[in-house]
């Protein structure tokens, strides 16, 4: 886990983001010691990763050849709207417009490496 979450993410509420991971990413996501890949990637240490890396996911062309290195600003932006980050993404999402809620996912995601 990391130690604290990064300044603009800071004062996102964990156990919120927990209840919002559980509720509208666990379907095709995973964190914690027993993450893996299934219908979308884990997301262990997202921050710093280079999208379309992980060896046991099938990423989409557009996903390995954005060029994102993924922060704070790139995940909310992308949590947001993931076609318009992303044109071309396998992920289909609507999307999280309420800023509170994603500074919360990014809270509970930063616990997570």
């Amino acid at each position: 886990m990391l130690a604290a979450a990064s300044p603009a993410f800071a004062a996102g509420d964990i156990a919120e983001g927990k209840t919002l991971f559980t509720s509208r990413c666990s379907s095709c996501h995973s964190v914690g010691p027993m993450a893996s890949s299934g219908f979308g990637p884990q997301l262990n240490a997202i921050a710093g990763r280079h999208a379309g890396s992980l060896k046991d996911f099938e990423y989409s062309n557009a996903m390995k050849q954005s060029g994102i290195v993924w922060d704070d600003k790139s995940l909310a932006a992308f949590i947001e709207n993931p076609g318009k980050v992303v044109p071309g993404t396998k992920m289909r999402f609507w999307g999280i417009s309420n800023p509170r809620k994603i500074a919360d996912l990014l809270a509970y995601l930063h616990t997570f490496k």
